[in-house]
This record gives structure tokens, sequence and C-alpha cells, in this order.
């Protein structure tokens, strides 16, 4: 279920945090899309949803993560695509799932490498042999 729209572009930058430049430019590539009100003539007002905060928090998390725009859009897409079918709506969020699991373990070793480096540094650097090595 959709939640009704209810805030407008000020309310929601101070809901999510981001800059007003910002959101618009997620609205500009797709991230985002607000609904349209029949106030404000010309110019209609964007009328944004809880919703449309939890995607802008997902937008920055997946940035965070090392996903480019392109990808967070062609998710964003493939999720707007099957919300009218649980199965297709499963299938991307398991997509999603996948690929947080694999950033997940990326960053697990990373910083297993940096705790155990830490500790050979704090040890004196005992030896070469003793070095940890990176591995992804």
């Amino acid at each position: 279920m959709v939640k009704k729209p209810s805030m407008l572009i000020s309310e929601f930058a101070k809901a999510t945090g981001l800059p007003l430049d910002t959101i618009r430019f997620y609205i500009k590539k797709g991230l985002l899309t607000p609904q349209r009100s029949a106030k404000g003539g010309s110019s209609p007002y964007q009328l944004f949803s809880a919703d449309d905060v939890t995607t802008a928090r997902m937008i920055r998390v997946q940035q965070s993560l090392g996903y480019s725009l392109r990808e967070i859009a062609a998710l964003n897409e493939e999720y707007r695509l099957g919300a009218r079918s649980a199965a297709r709506t499963a299938a991307v969020l398991q997509l999603q799932i996948g690929k947080l699991e694999q950033k997940k373990a990326q960053v697990d070793a990373a910083l297993e490498f940096l705790r155990a480096k830490l500790k050979w540094v704090k040890a004196g650097k005992p030896s070469d042999r003793a070095r940890p090595d990176f591995r992804c």
C-alpha cells in the first residue's frame, strides 16, 4: 500500500536530511518520483510520502556502499515495475539482499584485515611473516 503524499519538498528535506539541490537532482535522475499537486499553477507542488523518505534513505545507503546512481536507478525501476507482483517484488528484494551480502562480506574482510594489522603494528611489527595479508 502506497502512503498518501503529504510533505512538501522543504518538509521532505528536513525528514531526510538531504539538501534541496540533492533532492532535485534525484528527481531529475528519476530516483525519486514525487506526486504533483493541483496547487501551484504552472509550477505544481511536489508532494512526498513516507515511502519517498524510505527511498531517499536507501539511496544514501546504496551510495555509501559504492552503488552508482545508474545501478540505484535500475534497482528502483525494477522495484516499481514489480510493485503489482509479489513474486517480482520478492525477486528484486532478493537481488538487493544478495548484493548487500556481497558488500558486507567485503567490509567484514577489510575490517578483519585492519584489526589484524593494528594488532601487528601495536606489537611492534614483529616480522614480515607475521604481517597480515588482505584477502577478499
